[in-house]
This record gives C-alpha cells, sequence and structure tokens, in this order.
C-alpha cells in the first residue's frame, strides 16, 4: 500500500500506539490485546484493528500481539529506525527550551544546528552546541543533509525562515511561529501553538 493511501489520522496514531507499547514494556508484558490496548488509549478494539490493517497483519485471534514485534514494526513504518537530525532556527525562550528538552535525543532526534539573528545570542552554548548566525544558515545546511527544521521565531519572520529552509533541502517543518506557513508539495509541516489549543478549550468552559 502506498504512503498516500493511509489516512493521515490514522498515521497521526501511531505514535500514541509505540508510546502505550513502550509503557507496556516497561510495566513488563509482553502481550496485549486490542481490547487492552483500546482501553489504554481511549478507543475502540476494532478501531485499533483497522488502523494496524493499513500495514499488515500483526496478531493472532486469541493471543494478541506481541509488544516487541508490533513496536518495532510501528517503529519501521514510522522510519523511527534511525536518529534524524533537526536543524532550529530561532533560539528565544522556546528554542532555548528545545534545546535544552533531553526527550528528543531519547526518541530518536538530534538539535544538531541553531540559528538566531540576535547578537546576544549567538554564540551562545548549549551542550556541545554553540549558536550560530542565521546568515549563516545556507552554508551550513549545504554541508550535511538535515531533513527536519524547527522554526521558533517571530510570525512576521517564519515564512522566510521556512522558505529557506525548504530550499536548503529540509523535508520537514515543525512551526512553533504563530502564523499558518505555506510550503510545497512534498513537504511536511505540522504546526504547535499552545496559546490555539486553549482558545479551543475555553470554547467549552462557561
Amino acid at each position: 500500500m502506498k504512503k498516500e493511501d493511509v489516512p493521515e489520522i490514522v498515521v497521526s496514531r501511531l505514535p500514541l500506539y509505540v508510546q502505550t507499547l513502550n509503557q507496556l514494556l516497561r510495566e513488563g508484558q509482553s502481550v496485549v490485546s486490542s481490547s487492552e490496548l483500546g482501553e489504554r488509549l481511549k478507543t475502540t478494539p476494532s478501531q485499533i484493528r483497522r488502523d494496524l490493517s493499513y500495514f499488515g497483519d500483526f496478531g493472532k485471534q486469541g493471543t494478541g500481539y506481541e509488544i516487541i514485534l508490533l513496536m518495532e514494526s510501528l517503529r519501521r513504518i514510522l522510519n523511527l529506525n534511525q536518529i534524524w537530525q533537526v536543524v532550529l532556527v530561532g533560539v528565544g525562550h522556546v528554542g532555548e527550551a528545545l534545546l535544552n528538552y533531553d526527550g528528543f535525543s531519547r526518541k530518536g532526534f538530534e538539535i544538531i544546528m541553531a540559528f538566531d539573528q540576535s547578537p546576544k545570542v549567538i554564540g551562545k552554548r548549549f551542550g556541545t552546541l554553540a549558536v550560530k548566525s542565521v546568515d549563516e544558515l545556507e552554508a551550513e545546511l549545504s554541508k550535511r543533509q538535515v531533513d527536519i527544521g524547527a522554526i521558533s521565531v517571530p510570525a512576521e519572520n517564519a515564512q522566510e525562515v521556512c522558505d529557506r529552509l525548504v530550499n536548503s533541502g529540509v523535508r520537514a517543518i515543525l512551526n512553533y511561529a504563530p502564523i499558518a506557513l505555506e510550503v510545497p508539495e512534498g513537504v511536511q509541516l505540522a504546526t504547535i501553538d499552545p496559546v490555539v489549543k486553549l482558545q479551543k478549550m475555553t470554547y467549552y468552559l462557561k
């Protein structure tokens, strides 16, 4: 089955399955049923089975799924069997938080370059990584292939930064700027705006 034939909502649930399977392993389980997975993820067993059926036949009726085999299969499907290198543009409060967050490295992602335009930030070190001038972005990216970019710059600069990353070969953009970005076909884009999420929730509050 082609990747484009799998609904995006199904792909978005796969990392949650990996996360839950990992937790079950830590708890000492080796096998899990679709019913237990559904209970953990607050969904139905049939939804679990439908999602997984897009990628093959993983379980055995009456015995469930072998957790290690299923988790390894899902990691391969998500291309998580390698370390993904990430370039960060914008080292303000959000950018600093991303650089200091150790969850990326534990999950297979490594921020290998960081750029900013402020003289107060350029040269600042985060472990072994030193922040470079954003003027050096294209030159640095020409030296090595980086597929993922994270943007945490002000909204008015975000589209320009996005375009520069895409033109330098970046194929996936994680956007923390409070603006809708435009990317060409074939480039993945995800926007993270906690304020928007909060505003959605307050609709339901009295």
